[in-house]
């Protein structure tokens, strides 16, 4: 089962392991710039909601198997958790910009940075 998933991994989500999110958008102002990680955010926010998924149906076939149902709600409570955390660091490092006009690019590129880490989280958890 879990070389299936992670198969099915390798073929449904964008490459986790980049550099910074900023440096991957080539484009020449901060324009095209924030559109680009707009749009990565919106591909790791993807990629979180699908490798949740696959944790969830391992948390919940454990759980059905030890007849414990623990392990799917704590899953749960840990990513509502980790998702407020990371939009409060995120917004922390917005701070860090002093107000400046790269602030909503930081923060974008935060969010994606913290996702693809919490991506490969969730598929730990997968068993």
């Amino acid at each position: 089962m879990r070389l299936l998933t992670l198969t099915l991994m390798a073929l449904t989500l964008p490459v986790a392991a980049q550099a910074d999110p900023t440096m991957e958008c080539s484009g020449a102002s901060q324009i095209e710039i924030g559109a680009c990680v707009t749009d990565m955010l919106t591909a790791v926010d993807l990629a979180i909601d699908t490798a949740l998924g696959f944790a969830q149906a391992s948390a919940q076939e454990l759980d059905s198997a030890t007849t414990r149902p623990v392990t799917a709600p704590a899953l749960d409570t840990a990513q509502a958790a980790w998702s407020a955390w990371r939009d409060a660091h995120c917004a922390y490092v917005g701070t860090t910009y002093g107000g400046g006009s790269g602030t909503g690019i930081a923060i974008t590129a935060c969010k994606i940075t913290l996702g693809r880490d919490r991506v490969d989280q969730l598929m730990a958890m997968v068993r």
